[in-house]
């Protein structure tokens, strides 16, 4: 047995001590196959696993995760993690399974070459451990190696069982796993945004639907997203950064966008009027004044900023780990962020929840104002 540690000061390594991290790189340079089954992983450990995968030509992986079906999984590493077991399964390499029977908090990882274990490292680091981060820099972990056939095999078979289905099942097959939504920053700092309490949040969430709105996004499927005739939506809706640009030389901003309500809704009863002012309060906690404008007043955009509405809602994407932001819409030529149906029904809604609230609070004029709730939820979810 090896003991493997972390380098972190002032308890550095030394010259005969080996780390976490390298010993795991070197174990996969040897092998074929991994299984590994932890506690804990994160979005970036789980992106780092499929890249030391390619990297070292692995034949097989399984990854089994065993707290999350209890105490829920962060959204962004379980999108990552549908979105590899899809990956890996259509490869024909591997999988990822979620334990269900009880929450397992052990931290294997058993390496083999055709067909046998030839080694196993085992201790307190999950995954997180391969792909050191501003949250785990400084977490000090402690591990070991072992390359004794008997003790890597007795490992094997600890993970074999525990991946039978009467314990644990594919990610893709598990369907009450709660999802824990994480924090949207992309309107950090944003000048007309403020941050209100989660107690004011619930406050609105209890208010009574005066009238209420589902407002559809409009975007194409995967298959349309080159698609530029007007109806495929690039040149509209929250897809509009791909439109053609103001100028020559400089690319849309990514976040955006122009909200387009379907004429079914502002015709309704109770729908805003053209450019009366009302405050918004997402289901997340920000609050914004907005109004809608254009023809019809068909248009639904934050008043003094038009990238407030899409770092709303497209940062609640990214979040997610279902898009990546773009840095220069001009250069992302296979619209690798183009929002798409596909990513709407991965996220769970293709519409937003407009609900007036029957309250008021007063302007920076004095004036009162509607406040209006503005959710992105789960289709099957949401109240009217």
């Amino acid at each position: 047995m090896q003991l493997l540690y972390s380098n972190i000061l002032p308890l550095g390594t030394n010259e005969n001590q080996s780390t976490i991290i390298d010993c795991f790189h070197e174990q996969l340079s040897k092998a074929d196959r991994v299984d590994i089954a932890v506690g804990y992983t994160s979005n970036a450990s789980i992106i780092e696993l499929d890249s030391l995968i390619q990297q070292y030509g692995l034949r097989h992986i399984c990854l089994t995760i065993g707290m999350y079906y209890i105490e829920g999984m962060p959204e962004s590493a379980y999108h990552t993690a549908m979105k590899l077991n899809r990956k890996w399964q259509s490869a024909g390499i591997g999988e990822i399974r979620i334990v269900k029977s009880f929450k397992y908090h052990g931290k294997l990882y058993c390496f083999y070459k055709d067909g046998r274990p030839i080694s196993a490292i085992f201790g307190s680091a999950n995954l997180g451990a391969i792909k050191l981060e501003a949250t785990n820099r400084r977490q000090y972990e402690i591990s070991a190696l072992t390359t004794e056939a008997a003790e890597a095999t007795e490992i094997a078979s600890h993970i074999e069982h525990l991946n039978q289905a009467s314990c644990s099942a594919n990610i893709a097959d598990i369907t009450e796993m709660p999802l824990i939504r994480e924090t949207n920053t992309s309107l950090n700092g944003v000048e007309l945004v403020t941050s209100v309490p989660q107690s004011n949040v619930d406050f609105y969430k209890r208010c009574k639907a005066y009238v209420s709105f589902f407002l559809q996004l409009k975007v194409p499927s995967a298959a349309e997203k080159h698609m530029d005739d007007g109806k495929h939506y690039t040149k509209s809706n929250i897809n509009v950064c791909y439109a053609a640009p103001r100028s020559k030389r400089k690319a849309r901003d990514w976040y955006e966008t122009q909200l387009t309500v379907g004429a079914d809704i502002y015709h309704m009863t109770g729908y805003p009027e053209k450019n009366k002012p009302f405050f918004v309060v997402t289901d997340d906690g920000y609050w914004f004044k907005a109004h809608t404008t254009s023809d019809n007043n068909k248009q639904f955009s934050a008043v003094g900023d038009e990238l407030i509405m899409g770092r709303w809602l497209k940062g609640r994407l990214a979040t997610a780990g279902i898009v990546t932001p773009v840095n220069n819409t001009l250069e992302d030529t296979d619209r690798e962020g183009m929002i798409t149906q596909e990513m709407l029904q991965e996220y769970g809604s293709n519409r937003l929840l407009f609900k007036k609230t029957g309250q008021t609070a007063l302007d920076e004029d004095g004036t009162p104002l509607d406040v209006w709730m503005l959710s992105f939820t789960g289709n099957d979810d949401e109240e009217r």
